[in-house]
């Protein structure tokens, strides 16, 4: 049974740091690209950072410089480290799972919250 279950959302003041991580189970994980997406409610959940196997990066604009994406082979786990948030960073982080359109899977998410 596939699961990515995310942990690590807070309610942090602006400017303030988080981690959060993405445990995967089910799957080879080494075979999947790991991304971070995040949602904002009555926004589309939108593409904030990614990791192929081999540890190739992308970051979204609002993410470079900031933000880090990185994976642990040996704990089959994926992490974004977040630096100097902002406010409009607050959403719902979800992680992501893919090898194909066709096979990918999603976590249930993690709220992270930036105000003072």
């Amino acid at each position: 049974q596939v699961q990515l279950v995310e942990s690590g959302g807070d309610l942090v003041q602006p400017g303030g740091s988080l981690t959060l991580s993405c445990a995967a189970s089910g799957f080879i994980f080494s075979n999947y690209i790991m991304s971070w997406y995040r949602q904002s409610p009555g926004s589309a959940r939108d593409l904030v950072a990614a990791i192929g196997p081999e540890g190739v990066t992308n970051y979204a604009n609002s993410a470079l410089g900031r933000f880090t994406i990185s994976r642990d082979e040996a704990k089959n786990t994926a992490y974004l480290q977040m630096n100097n948030l902002k406010p409009e960073d607050t959403a719902k982080y979800y992680c992501k799972a893919a090898r194909s359109p066709a096979d990918q899977y999603w976590g249930q998410g993690t709220q992270v919250t930036v105000s003072s």
